[in-house]
């Protein structure tokens, strides 16, 4: 990280990452017209393996051992479901719909937390639980209140979530004892390796389509920009940037999927979605967010 760098530059930098991710489902799903799944990620995951050895080489080779089996093969499987129960679900379902569906995660982990490491729950975490669940409620909604109608698409996408709340607390249990680069590294190389034998055996071989310019710049999107240079950009700027606010800036993929998903891949958005988004949003954001006595405080002499 330059030294002197201002929280107004890590702000910027950890917006420019939720942009970057917010475009990465529409990207994926016009890229998923010709690439199958597998193939993709396995490629999106061992290019950015390659990468982040070439650029912190210094601070991976170091752990390249034993230690690093066990927390590189369950965070790499984990990462590997994820990623696969996402990617195969958006197959099925609009960029901006798999993209608030995935978010439910940032509702879970604390629950995931709890069940891991016995960390209980706050008042709040279950609060957004009930939001979040009230919201997928109305994303499931068919026409109007005809009746719930939630698809495999959403199911797996829903499934992405809770694997990878559990990836997510075990990355932070292990990045306490290894360093979170080197560890990071581990986890795309087994996933990667994962998807790479998956394709292998399940998907066809690539072929010259997957050569042409705009199916290339979706993957040069996917590879360098929302894999590498969003993942540097967060890991700068969570250095100079209180958590309370990262957590909210970084909350903003979603909407920057939903609104490059409206704009770019034409997705409509019913009215009952529209509320269903809300909801989670608002879940998403009653989970990060932490008040202190005096804001309660000024809140309450505000409310009277």
């Amino acid at each position: 990280m330059k030294k002197g760098l201002s929280p107004t530059t890590g702000r910027v930098m950890l917006l420019c990452c939720a942009m970057l991710w917010g475009g990465s489902y529409p990207i994926a799903k016009v890229a998923m017209g010709v690439v199958t799944p597998q193939w993709l990620m396995g490629l999106r995951l061992v290019g950015a393996s390659t990468i982040m050895l070439i650029l912190f080489r210094k601070r991976i080779v170091p752990y390249l051992n034993k230690s690093i089996i066990i927390p590189g093969l369950v965070t790499g499987l984990t990462y590997w479901g994820t990623m696969i129960s996402q990617t195969v679900g958006l197959t099925m379902i609009e960029p901006g719909r798999s993209a608030f569906l995935t978010s439910a995660y940032c509702v879970l982990v604390p629950f995931v937390s709890w069940l891991l490491m016995r960390q209980r729950p706050a008042a709040r975490n279950i609060v957004a639980a009930a939001l979040c669940l009230t919201g997928v409620g109305f994303v499931s909604l068919g026409s109007g209140l005809g009746g719930l109608t939630i698809g495999t698409g959403d199911l797996l996408t829903l499934l992405c979530a809770v694997i990878f709340s559990f990836n997510l607390v075990c990355l932070g249990k292990w990045s306490r004892v290894i360093d979170p680069v080197a560890l990071t590294f581990a986890q795309f190389v087994t996933a990667g390796v994962c998807f790479i034998v998956g394709a292998s055996f399940s998907e066809p071989a690539p072929n010259a389509s997957w050569l042409a310019p705009g199916v290339l710049a979706c993957l040069v999107y996917l590879f360098l920009g929302a894999t590498m240079l969003a993942q540097i950009m967060q890991n700068v700027g969570l250095k100079v940037t209180p958590p309370s606010q990262a957590s909210i800036i970084m909350c903003l993929e979603t909407v920057f999927s939903m609104v490059f998903s409206v704009l770019f891949y034409g997705e409509t958005v019913s009215g009952a979605a529209a509320t269903g988004f809300a909801l989670i949003f608002l879940a998403i954001l009653v989970s990060q967010i932490r008040l202190n006595g005096r804001l309660l405080e000024r809140v309450g002499r505000k409310a009277r």
